[in-house]
């Protein structure tokens, strides 16, 4: 195992990126088609296509899922995914062509790089031809590029933070695997909750961003959001991959404070690609242990660049 969302069975991965832009964007595709649910929790969230994924709405079935820094230029990287996945003969059949299903949420980097180079179709339809089954990079690679966290003070005061993944193995040959983009208004806590990377003083030590708002007002707009991806092989319902989705969102609280805030954009979508087996339950607490795994290990990976 590469202790990657990778290790799911039918799931793939591709980045792109720009240096100069500070930006990029990853592309989760299902070879196959996967059943999806979705939880938006923060209040500043940029998304397409996720009232798609209701349980009460018809497609049963997406065929990616699209990360993207850009803020909601970035979204425009979507129809390059739709067009690398159109050319395999890949999505919902319509008799004259097959539309790719391909929800995407968005992160905002603009004023990490250069601020009119985002995310677009090119580098959506590039990130989709790459994507593949043996990718494990983690740090500042695809969406993962200009994420910081801990902007109570501004960016200046902010962590680098970055991309990770993670998966685990249950029973009977169930994976399951998280990716996401650390971009939080809040810090990051390790298993023993301590701060490993948010807003600094002055003298550069982690002031706690929770304790300070205590004394500084809160300012600025929509500028961070942790959006993930939750995959298994286990057979999921539309519903019990919302639930999924849902509970995942307890892996955010446990290292991230505070976190689903007016400022982010917290996003959350899970993938079924298979047909085994399992608890719902048990599945659902090991998607909220591997997404706080997944979450420390995006900041190890920036810290060891």
């Amino acid at each position: 195992m590469k202790d990657y969302i990778t290790d799911v069975p039918g799931i793939k991965v591709g980045h792109q990126d720009n240096k100069k832009g500070m930006t990029g964007c990853t592309v989760i595709l299902a070879d196959e088609g996967a059943v999806a649910g979705v939880d938006v929790r923060g209040s500043a969230p940029g998304t397409r296509e996720t009232d798609l994924l209701s349980p009460i709405n018809m497609i049963e079935k997406i065929n990616a899922v699209l990360l993207s820094g850009g803020s909601a230029f970035g979204l425009a990287a979507a129809d390059g995914v739709m067009t690398a996945l159109e050319e395999e003969i890949i999505g919902f059949d319509v008799g004259v062509t097959k539309v790719p299903i391909v929800p995407a949420a968005v992160l905002f980097d603009l004023t990490v790089g250069d601020h009119t180079i985002r995310p677009d179709y090119q580098m959506g339809y590039e990130a989709a031809k790459l994507a593949s089954n043996k990718e494990s990079r983690l740090g500042k690679v695809g969406v993962g590029m200009g994420c910081t966290v801990g902007k109570l003070l501004g960016p200046k005061q902010a962590t680098p933070s970055g991309l990770g993944s993670a998966s685990i193995r249950l029973k009977d040959e169930v994976y399951i695997g998280a990716l996401v983009a650390v971009n939080a208004f809040g810090d990051i806590f390790d298993q023993e909750g301590r701060i490993i990377a948010g807003c600094k003083g002055e003298d550069g030590r982690f002031i706690n961003t929770y304790e300070a708002m205590k004394e500084h007002q809160v300012k600025g707009f929509g500028q961070n959001t942790t959006i993930g991806v939750i995959a298994t092989n286990a057979k999921l319902s539309k519903t019990e991959a919302t639930k999924i989705a849902q509970v995942a969102h307890n892996g955010y609280a446990k290292h991230i404070n505070p976190v689903h805030t007016m400022l982010d954009g917290d996003t959350i979508f899970a993938m079924s690609t298979g047909h085994k087996s399992i608890d719902i339950n048990l599945l659902a607490t090991a998607a909220s242990e591997v997404m706080g795994r997944a979450i420390i290990k995006a900041i190890q990976a920036v810290k060891l660049d």
